[in-house]
């Protein structure tokens, strides 16, 4: 890690309510991606991802923006040491999409550029009616590329992808919700608790099945149908040896609501 990275204040809060756990942005004023941000996400989601308390996790912007993209004053370096920490964006990516658990991006603003590639990792995507989504890069001379080359086209078909990012148009919330880019729009007024009501509902699932089929999905999507079947059996194996599993098939026998543990 930088030294910049260790002396910069901190621009991510992290609070918990029961088996959620929200980590706020809040680097004003578009909440830009710097690499002390990246470093700091970094140090903040291994151990939320890690923490079996924590069963869903939030990531949420403040003020008008989720977030707004690369912080075009660092952008401006072009070399070749700059853009390798900027791209470790891709790694925080990572970490979100292999959570063994749902996590969650709520739009509260404008999720731009490397604010929409971050989303795109999460497994839900709630955008507030007073938000965008896009990916307006090429006005820059750039594209998306930290991530939301490969991950779009995988959402959307390479056409579509194609089309979003050359296009570089930012999307009002019923047209991103039309093309599939997120899961709900909901009223600004309404946001907060919809949020918090969703995260709740997914903290209540079986997140050790979570956990093995978004690793059984990640591993198996790229492989001939073989390969991916074999992966795909290894994880039921797994997941029949787990206490989630066990509680499930009993809760129905029993006629009774499941009261999963996330082991």
């Amino acid at each position: 890690m930088s030294a910049d990275a260790d002396a910069a204040p901190s621009v991510l809060r992290v609070t918990r309510d029961g088996a959620v756990a929200t980590v706020r942005v809040d680097r004003p004023k578009a909440n830009a991606v710097d690499p002390a941000m990246i470093e700091e996400f970094l140090r903040v989601l291994p151990p939320l991802a890690e923490d079996p308390e924590v069963r869903c996790i939030v990531i949420i912007g403040t003020g008008r923006f989720f977030i707004a993209g690369a912080d075009i004053a660092v952008m401006r370096d072009l070399s070749d040491a700059n853009q390798a920490r900027m791209r470790r964006w891709i790694d925080v990516q990572r970490v979100i999409e292999l959570a063994p658990k749902p996590v969650v991006a709520a739009l509260n603003g404008h999720a731009l550029g490397g604010g929409a590639e971050l989303s795109l990792a999460c497994d839900v995507r709630i955008l507030s009616s007073t938000g965008t989504f896009g990916f307006p890069e090429i006005t820059l001379g750039l594209f998306p590329g930290a991530g939301g080359s490969q991950r779009l086209p995988r959402l959307v078909g390479p056409h579509l992808a194609r089309r979003l990012i050359i296009d570089g148009e930012i999307l009002p919330p019923p047209r991103a919700l039309e093309l599939g880019l997120v899961d709900a729009v909901v009223d600004a007024a309404a946001f907060t608790e919809s949020v918090a009501a969703e995260a709740r509902r997914l903290a209540e699932k079986p997140t050790a099945a979570v956990g093995l089929l978004k690793r059984v999905v990640d591993a198996g999507r790229d492989l001939p149908i073989e390969d991916a079947l074999a992966h795909e059996e290894r994880g039921v194996f797994e997941l029949t040896r787990t206490a989630d599993a066990a509680e499930g098939l009993q809760a129905f026998l029993d006629k009774r609501p499941a009261k999963f543990a996330g082991r």
